[in-house]
């Protein structure tokens, strides 16, 4: 990855690196203002192939969002611009800043992932806004996704800690030998 755009990223987002992997991460991700998805925060995985920038990033939201364009059981996103029309020129500042963010306020029920909400979001706008509110408020809340950062760095410490036992065991063994 280029080293300039990981710090720009890193100072304007709460970034949690994969194993202190540098080419998976998760970002923490506001809802943006005037939208049904205002106040609501996501925690959106982030996967670099290893051609990246030439090949597009892996994006995913980790807890649920109600919108046409996301899966909402694996939270994958139906992005041309990440999915076909990717350009190295782009970076995780426009992702982030610029592409989800017109995701969420720009909806396309025409090419839905979530079926239910684009039909919804086509027969009935205001229920559809009151469904991705119920959303932000059940899975998108500041607490759950504190919970669920914290999930992972208790995840983290475990793998850790039982890396460090194998380690010993097998330097014990090595040792008897």
């Amino acid at each position: 990855m280029p080293s300039d755009v990981f710090p720009r990223l890193m100072s304007d987002y709460e970034v949690n690196l994969v194993n202190d992997n540098m080419q998976e991460f998760y970002v923490r991700f506001h809802g943006p203002s005037e939208t049904p998805f205002a106040g609501g925060v996501w925690k959106v995985h982030v996967e670099l192939p290893d051609q990246y920038p030439y090949k597009s990033p892996s994006i995913g939201f980790m807890n649920k969002v109600f919108h046409p364009n996301i899966d909402e059981l694996s939270g994958s996103v139906c992005l041309d611009v990440i999915n076909q029309t990717w350009s190295p020129m782009f970076d995780m500042i426009n992702i982030f800043e610029v592409f989800l963010p017109q995701l969420l306020r720009y909806p396309n029920p025409n090419d839905p992932l979530n079926g239910e909400a684009a039909a919804l979001l086509m027969r009935h706008p205001k229920e559809y806004d009151a469904k991705v509110k119920e959303y932000v408020q059940r899975f998108a809340t500041k607490e759950a996704m504190d919970a669920a950062m914290e999930n992972d760095e208790e995840e983290e410490d475990e793998e850790m800690s039982d890396i460090g036992s194998i380690s010993d065991e097998e330097e014990a063994g090595r040792m008897e030998s």
